[in-house]
């Protein structure tokens, strides 16, 4: 029964739309209208600021680590765990809220990994800070800081990861590459937006940004 339970209240923690919550409360706007019609903080970033796209930032992180603090809190064992957590990067991704709908994933997937192995999270986040400060695109940074985390997850013995942790940060990187495979293919193509490019909310969606 406890297994159900968290796995019911991962999906659902994970499927609430901050972006969109938080477009609404500031703006009055739905921000899947705007920019690249994606519910995450880079999106909201160009729609809204920065303020505005840190908060959304900093909540769907949370999703992922209330998520594994829950399947804790119940005893669950690892796989009962990272199943919890893979639901709620899930359920960010394919919302039941917006009609199976949603954002890539990748904040809430780091919220899993900081609640599963910390110092591996901090890596991946400074890998995804350097990237997007030397490139400005978020696409990129988040695309590398994804596949950085199983890679971390094999060479470094002396952590000792859970085979199961290293399951879900293959599967997790793996999502999150191919939610960005329009990302990849403007990257490319040298069309990809940078961070820092503004769009107005009369612009509407436009599809020279990230999706």
């Amino acid at each position: 029964m406890k297994p159900a339970i968290a796995l019911i209240a991962c999906y659902i923690l994970g499927a609430i739309p901050f972006g969109l919550i938080i477009g609404k409360i500031i703006k009055g706007v739905d921000i899947r209208q705007y920019g690249s019609g994606n519910i995450g903080a880079s999106n909201v970033l160009r729609i809204l600021g920065t303020g505005p796209a840190l908060l959304v930032f900093v909540l769907d992180t949370a999703k992922g680590l209330v998520a594994v603090l829950i399947c804790r809190a119940l005893a669950l064992n690892e796989y009962w765990t990272v199943a919890g957590a893979l639901l709620s990067v899930f359920g960010h991704t394919f919302s039941v809220f917006l009609k199976f709908r949603g954002g890539k994933g990748v904040a809430t997937s780091l919220g899993v990994i900081i609640g599963l192995c910390p110092l591996i999270a901090a890596v991946a986040f400074g890998l995804w800070v350097l990237i997007v400060g030397f490139t400005r695109y978020i696409s990129l940074a988040s695309i590398l800081a994804a596949i950085s985390v199983p890679i971390q997850m094999v060479f470094w013995k002396s952590m000792d990861v859970h085979p199961a942790y290293q399951i879900l940060a293959g599967v997790a990187a793996f999502a999150i590459v191919l939610r960005h495979r329009s990302n990849i293919a403007r990257l490319l193509s040298g069309r990809e937006s940078k961070i820092g490019q503004k769009v107005s909310i009369q612009q509407g969606v436009g599809s020279d940004y990230d999706r």
